[in-house]
C-alpha cells in the first residue's frame, strides 16, 4: 500500500491537496500555522499504523505492560524527533523546499508541551523514548495540563511569570477519547455494611465527581514498529452531578483540576486541589489498567505478572491505596490477597534525600476529600504495625509509621506497599539505605535498588546535535545509535590530533549557533572563542547558582581592583525558573541579573567576563545551551542532588563537569577519572561531620576570608543596587540562618576549581582530548540502559514480538 511519505513528490501532493481540502483554500493561501496542523496530523495517521499493530501483538501474544505513573513528563518538541524515529525526516525536509518552506520553522511552530518542571518529567520522556526505542510495552500516565507551570519572563531583573499556553494551536499528536471516560470521586461519606456472608461493603457518596477524559499521545520508538502510549487525563464535567444552584463553582472546581503543573500549595485550598490532582490522574490510570487487562484475561489474579506500575516519586503514591479499594470494593477480593496483587504490581522510585521534599499529607485533608482511601490509608498502617512489632522492632515504629502526627508520609506508603524501592544515583541509593530509610532497609532489604538515571541519546545528541553526529559517524561508524555503548570506540581515536581539531570546530559551531540565539533574542553579544559556562536547572538554595554567580563576583571584583589581574575571556550562562512562591529563589535571579547588567557594561572588564540569563528555560532552550557548553556546572551541596541528568546531556555534548561528588557526578568521574573532571567541595562525609558536631559558622568564613567578606558585604552596600535592601533575603539565608548549603565553606574550592578549568582550556589539544574521552565514556549514561536495567530487574518485561 503506497503512503503519504513513499517518495518526495507523492508527499508533496498529499501534503498539497489535504491542506487545500483541510481549509478550502488553494494550498497557496493557506498560513504557515495551517500548514504545520495538517502536516502534523499527516504524521501522526502515518504513525497510527504502528500504532495498532503494536496493540494487537501486545494482546494476542500476552505481553507484560509497563504503565509508568508520573505527575509531569517534559516531553519536548515531538516534530523533529517523530520524523526521526520514522526515518522520514529527509523526505519531508526536502519536500518541504520544494514548496518553498523552511522546516526549522515547522519546528519552530510546536509549543513545548506544559507537562511538567524540571529533571524529574524530563526523565519520564528519556524513559518513555527508551521503552519504544527498545521494542518494550511501557506507557505513560499523566494529567493534561491545560497550561505550563509558567512562561517565565525577566522584567526590570526579576522574574516574572506569565500563563504557559502551550496548547493555543491544539496539539497535534493527541486523540481525544471520550468513550474511555473515567468517574472520579472525591468528598462525602463512606457507608459500610455486612452481607448475609458476612462479608463487608462499601458505598461511597461523594460530594463531587468528575469525569476523567483520556487523550493519547503515540510514542514512536526509533526506527522500530514499537509505537507506545502516553496518556493524558482531562477534567471535564460529569452531568449527573452538577447541582444547577452552584453550577460556577461546580464548573470552577473541575477546570481547576488540569488548569496547570503543581498549583500553589501554600495556602490550605493550594493543598487540597494538588492532592485533588494526584487522586484524579491515579483513579483514571488505576481504572484504564484494569479494564484493559479483563479485556484480554478472565481474572485480575495474575496482574503482576501482566502490569507492572513504577510510580515516579511520591505523587503517584495513591495508587497502591486506590488499587486496594478497586479490588476489594469492585470485585470482592479478600485483604490478603488484593495486598498480593498490589505489592507485585508496584514499584517506587525516590527522587529525593531532604526531609522537606519527601511529600506528607494532612490527614484531615485526606479524609475529607477521598474517605474512602483514608480508611485504607490506615489498616495499611495498622496492618504494617502489627508486621513491625511482630518482627521485635516496634522501637522503630515512630520512623517507620504511615501515619503520624496527623500527616500520611506518602514515602512511607510507597515502601511499604511496593516490591522494588529505588534511588536514582549509586551516592543517593546509598543514603536512602544508611540514612534517610534505613529503618525501611532493616525491615526490608531486599528491596532497595539503584538504577542510576540516563538521558535518551537519540534527542540530546543525533537530533540536538548533529554537527557532532556526523564527526563521530566518520569516525566510530553509526553503530552507537542504537547501541551507546558503542560510543567507547572512540577512546582509540582521543589522542588524534585531527579528531580533536574537528571536534574543536564542531564545539566553535554550536557555540555560535547559541550566540545568534542570545543575540538575537536577547540583543547580547558574546564572544564565542571565550569559554561556555552553563548552569542550567531549577533554581533551588542547594543547587547553588549563589556560588556560581558569586564566583563571578569574585572575579569581576579582582579585575577592578587589580589591574594586571585578567581572566581568560569566560561567558557565563544561567537558565533557571524559581518557583513562584520560593522569594530567595528568585532573588538569586534578580541578583543574577543585577551583577549581569554592571559586568556586561564595565568596558574595563566586558572583554573578559560577560554574564548571560535565558529565561524561559525548557527543553528547546537546553537543545541548543547544553551541546555548546565547554563547562557544566553541576555544583550542588554533595548529598543533596538525588541524580541529576543535565550533566550527562553536557557530558555526552563534549564538556567538562565542574562538580562537587554528588549525584550522578561520583558516576562520571568513576567512569573518565579525576583528570577529565574538575571536581571541588566538601564531601557527604565532611558535611555530615559538620552538621554531627554543630561546628559549622559562617561567620567565621566572613571574618576570615577578605574575598568572601567583601562579596557578602557587597550585597548590601549599594555595589549592585542602589537600595540597600534589594538583596536581603540572600544575606538573611546566608548569615543569619548559618548558610544551611554551605555555599561559603566551599567558596575557595570552587573559586580554585575555576581557575583549574582556564588552566586546562588553555592547552587547547589537552581541552579536546578530555571532552573526547567524556564522550566516549557517555554511552553508560543513556537511559536505554538504564530502561534495560529497570525492564530486567524490576519490570521483568520482555520484547514486543510482531511475529505471527
Amino acid at each position: 500500500m503506497s503512503n503519504r511519505f513513499d517518495s518526495k513528490e507523492v508527499f508533496k501532493e498529499r501534503f498539497k491537496l489535504e491542506v487545500s481540502e483541510m481549509y478550502g483554500r488553494n494550498f497557496e493561501e493557506t498560513s504557515s500555522i495551517e500548514r504545520y496542523q495538517v502536516l502534523g496530523h499527516m504524521i501522526r495517521d502515518y504513525v497510527g499504523i504502528n500504532w495498532r499493530e503494536t496493540k494487537n501483538a501486545i494482546k494476542k501474544k500476552e505481553t507484560k505492560q509497563l504503565y509508568y505513573f508520573s505527575m509531569e513528563f517534559l516531553m519536548g518538541r515531538l516534530f523533529t524527533n517523530n520524523l526521526m524515529n520514522l526515518g522520514l525526516y529527509d523526505v519531508v525536509k526536502e519536500g518541504l523546499e520544494d514548496l518553498g518552506m523552511d522546516i526549522n520553522e515547522m519546528e519552530e511552530m510546536e509549543s513545548d508541551a506544559g507537562l511538567g518542571n524540571g529533571g524529574l518529567g524530563r526523565l519520564a520522556a528519556c524513559f518513555m523514548d527508551s521503552l519504544a526505542s527498545l521494542n518494550l510495552a511501557g506507557h505513560g500516565n499523566c494529567i493534561r495540563y491545560r497550561y505550563g507551570l509558567f512562561k517565565q519572563k525577566i522584567e526590570n531583573k526579576r522574574q516574572v511569570e506569565l500563563p504557559d499556553c502551550w496548547l493555543k494551536y491544539g496539539n497535534v499528536w493527541e486523540v481525544w477519547k471520550p468513550q474511555h471516560s473515567v468517574e472520579v470521586k472525591f468528598g462525602g461519606s463512606v457507608d459500610l455494611y455486612m452481607d448475609h456472608m458476612g462479608k463487608f461493603h462499601t458505598n461511597h457518596n461523594p460530594d463531587f465527581v468528575v469525569r476523567a477524559v483520556p487523550y493519547d499521545e503515540p510514542i514512536v520508538g526509533y526506527h522500530t514498529k514499537t509505537t507506545n502510549t502516553l496518556r493524558l487525563w482531562d477534567a471535564e464535567i460529569d452531568e449527573a452531578s452538577v447541582n444547577s444552584g452552584q453550577l460556577n463553582k461546580y464548573l470552577n472546581d473541575v477546570m481547576a483540576i488540569t488548569a496547570n503543573v503543581y498549583p500553589d500549595d501554600s495556602t490550605a485550598e493550594g493543598k487540597k486541589l494538588r492532592l485533588k490532582q494526584e487522586y484524579f490522574f491515579v483513579c483514571a490510570g488505576i481504572d484504564q489498567i484494569i479494564r484493559s487487562h479483563l479485556q484480554v484475561y478472565p481474572t485480575l489474579d495474575n496482574l503482576p505478572e501482566k502490569v507492572a506500575i513504577q510510580l515516579n516519586d511520591t505523587h503517584p503514591v495513591l495508587v497502591i491505596p486506590e488499587l486496594m479499594r478497586v479490588l476489594m470494593d469492585d470485585y470482592n477480593y479478600e485483604w490478603d490477597d488484593a495486598w498480593r496483587i498490589v505489592t507485585g504490581t508496584v514499584a517506587y522510585t525516590n527522587h529525593t534525600v531532604m526531609a522537606e521534599a519527601l511529600e506528607k499529607w494532612p490527614q484531615d485533608t485526606v479524609r475529607s476529600l477521598l474517605p474512602r482511601i483514608n480508611m485504607i490509608i490506615e489498616e495499611i498502617n495498622r496492618r504494617f504495625q502489627f508486621e513491625v512489632d511482630h518482627k521485635g522492632l516496634l522501637h522503630i515504629w515512630n520512623n517507620v509509621a504511615i501515619i503520624k502526627e496527623g500527616q500520611v508520609h506518602m514515602a512511607h506508603l510507597a515502601i511499604v506497599g511496593s516490591h522494588s524501592v529505588n534511588g536514582v544515583a549509586k551516592l543517593h541509593s546509598q543514603i536512602l539505605v544508611d540514612d534517610v530509610m534505613k529503618e525501611f532497609a532493616v525491615l526490608y532489604p531486599e528491596r532497595f535498588n539503584n538504577k542510576t538515571n540516563g538521558i535518551t541519546h537519540r534527542r540530546w545528541l543525533l537530533y540536538s546535535n548533529p554537527q557532532l553526529t556526523s564527526l563521530l559517524e566518520d569516525t566510530i561508524g553509526d553503530s552507537f545509535k542504537t547501541n551507546p555503548e558503542d560510543l567507547e570506540k572512540l577512546m582509540d581515536y582521543v589522542d588524534d590530533p585531527i579528531i580533536q581539531n574537528r571536534f574543536m570546530e564542531v564545539k566553535h559551531q554550536r557555540k555560535q549557533i547559541l550566540a545568534d540565539y542570545v543575540k538575537k533574542t536577547l540583543d547580547i553579544d558574546v564572544d564565542v572563542n571565550s569559554i561556555f559556562d552553563c548552569q542550567a536547572k531549577r533554581l533551588h538554595a542547594y543547587k547553588r547558582q549563589l556560588l556560581n554567580i558569586f564566583c563571578v563576583m569574585h572575579l569581576y571584583f579582582r579585575m577592578k581592583s587589580e589591574p594586571n589581574f585578567r581572566i581568560y575571556p569566560r561567558t557565563f550562562f544561567f537558565s533557571a525558573k524559581a518557583a513562584p512562591s520560593y522569594e530567595l529563589a528568585k532573588e538569586i535571579i534578580k541578583l543574577i541579573n543585577f551583577v549581569a547588567e554592571k559586568v556586561n557594561n564595565d568596558p574595563e572588564t566586558n572583554s573578559f567576563l560577560k554574564v548571560v540569563f535565558i529565561p524561559n528555560y525548557s527543553v528547546s532552550v537546553a537543545e541548543i545551551l547544553l551541546n555548546a557548553a565547554d563547562v557544566s556546572e553541576q555544583i550542588s551541596t554533595a548529598g543533596k542532588e538525588a541524580s541529576g541528568t543535565g550533566n550527562m546531556k553536557y557530558m555526552m555534548n563534549g564538556a567538562l563537569t565542574l562538580g562537587t561528588l554528588d549525584g550522578a557526578n561520583v558516576e562520571i568521574v568513576e567512569r573518565v577519572g579525576q583528570e577529565n573532571a574538575q571536581i571541588f567541595g566538601l564531601h557527604v562525609e565532611d558535611i555530615n561531620e559538620l552538621k554531627h558536631q554543630n561546628s559549622y559558622n559562617v561567620w567565621d568564613f566572613y571574618n576570615s576570608n577578605y574575598n568572601v567578606r567583601r562579596i557578602v558585604d557587597s550585597l548590601a552596600n549599594g555595589t549592585w543596587s542602589s537600595n540597600h535592601d534589594e538583596f536581603r533575603l540572600i544575606y538573611n539565608d546566608l548569615m543569619l540562618r548559618n548558610d544551611e548549603f554551605f555555599v561559603l565553606a566551599d567558596f575557595d574550592s570552587y573559586v580554585y576549581a575555576q581557575s583549574q578549568v582556564e588552566q586546562r582550556y588553555r592547552d587547547r589539544g589537552r581541552w579536546a582530548r578530555t571532552m573526547l574521552i567524556n564522550i566516549a565514556k557517555s554511552g553508560y549514561f543513556s537511559s536505554d540502559r538504564t530502561i534495560k536495567e529497570y525492564a530486567d530487574e524490576i519490570w521483568h518485561l520482555t520484547p514486543i514480538s510482531f511475529e505471527d
